[in-house]
């Protein structure tokens, strides 16, 4: 008999503070607790929000591998840098052609 691999996409964490304040590193759950202190009854959900929103992303295996290629310089594509200078040098030969 031979077992097959069972492949179900990870739990999505609830938006709550107990969860999300549970899915954190310790070093960061002390900042997301400082900060929902200090939150306004207008802004309370905004920061929940924000925080639920980093640990939803950062549990994601394809955005560990994205971040993860992006370090080692192996991610298809090209850098922010790049292009941000090639539309500065397209900007300048636009201005000149004029």
């Amino acid at each position: 008999m031979t077992t097959q691999p069972i492949h179900s996409d990870p739990q999505p964490i609830p938006r709550t503070q107990n969860a999300v304040a549970a899915a954190l590193p310790a070093a960061q759950r002390m900042e997301f607790y400082r900060e929902m202190g200090e939150a306004t009854p207008e802004t309370i959900g905004e920061v929940l929000t924000n925080w639920w929103l980093l640990v939803q992303v950062a549990g994601d295996p394809q955005t560990v591998r994205t971040a993860a290629a992006v370090k080692a310089g192996t991610a298809p594509g090209r850098s922010a840098s790049t292009v941000m200078r090639e539309l500065r040098e397209l900007r300048e030969l636009r201005e000149r052609g004029r």
